[in-house]
């Protein structure tokens, strides 16, 4: 990476927490600016509060840091953006505008993560192409949309370089999710291994395209790093890792945890994953920048097991 700071809004967030410890790791902990609403706990080496919204407050970060290039991770998701639908829309449009602004003027390298909420009941669910119908049936997809054609519209027009995957659902053990349909997918797994039953928010077969934090983190970093001749999409890539439906998670934990049992009570989050595709084809990523993804279901199960049994002994020792 070029020298300079690279700033992570949303840094608290379920993949904001993983990608920045990452980018630490790499770049070491004073390259990596982490910045969110609020600071969330004492590990963040280098942060500072940043309301996405206050475009002086983000310009001054980025002169005082020397800042080089922006993960913007800031963003309500599907569920929560479902309540509050006009919040959600200033939060998500209003913040990624002031970050293309910022790139514009600064020539900063962004990354805007999408979303496979961008699909709707229109576009085909097996198999999903790069390019299909995208009417998507909730603001969060809404906003992701006209996020990935404001990205590219800025690239085409000022030469910023703005890079996206549409994420499918994201599993980790590292933190709670913030609010998205696919949340079942961690929610699942702290109830198995503390022994309790899990009430699904789905219906039992409805599949739906996942992936786990290692997979994801490294295909962030994996486009964010490769020669801007190779990233040929500017809107966004389709991203895959697998699919299942919460019944087939169940029985892959139920064969490590015999006992563990779930019923299924369906929300209004079972409209938005029927709107959703089932599986996602994300050739053009895997031809254009190498991606390939490492970890199934049973992979997936199994390390998130392991992760949150020592989680939990440590909790209570």
């Amino acid at each position: 990476m070029e020298t300079g700071t690279i700033l992570v809004t949303g840094a608290n967030g379920q993949i904001g927490t993983v990608l920045t410890a990452e980018l630490r790791r790499r770049y070491g902990a004073s390259a990596v600016l982490s910045t969110d609403i609020r600071q969330a706990g004492s590990n963040n080496i280098l942060f500072e509060e940043l309301d996405v919204l206050d475009k002086e407050r983000l310009s001054a970060l980025i002169a005082k840091y020397e800042v080089r290039q922006i993960y913007h991770l800031a963003a309500i998701l599907s569920a929560k953006g479902e309540q509050n639908p006009k919040w959600a829309w200033e939060i998500n449009m209003a913040g990624l505008f002031n970050i293309l602004e910022a790139a514009k003027d600064h020539g900063l390298r962004v990354f805007f993560p999408s979303s496979i909420a961008v699909f709707g009941g229109m576009t085909p669910r097996v198999n999903t192409p790069q390019y299909a119908v995208l009417q998507p049936e909730t603001v969060y997809g809404i906003s992701k949309v006209a996020g990935e054609n404001w990205c590219q519209y800025y690239h085409q027009k000022y030469g910023v370089d703005v890079r996206s995957v549409r994420y499918p659902g994201i599993i980790g053990y590292e933190s709670l999710p913030g609010g998205g349909t696919t949340d079942y997918a961690v929610e699942i797994f702290h109830y198995a291994v503390k022994g309790q039953t899990y009430e699904c928010f789905l219906e039992p077969d409805s599949r739906l395209p996942m992936m786990y934090m290692p997979d994801a983190i490294r295909a962030t970093l994996e486009l964010m790093e490769a020669p801007p001749e190779a990233v040929k999409i500017r809107s966004s890539y389709n991203l895959a890792g697998t699919n299942f439906t919460p019944a087939e998670i169940a029985r892959e934990i139920q064969k490590h945890i015999p006992g563990f049992a779930v019923t299924y009570k369906p929300d209004f989050r079972q409209q938005i994953a029927a709107s959703w595709p089932e599986s996602i084809d994300d050739g053009y990523a895997r031809e254009h920048w190498g991606w390939e993804p490492r970890y199934g279901l049973a992979e997936i199960t199994a390390d998130m097991l392991e992760h949150l049994r020592e989680y939990y002994a440590a909790s209570v020792s």
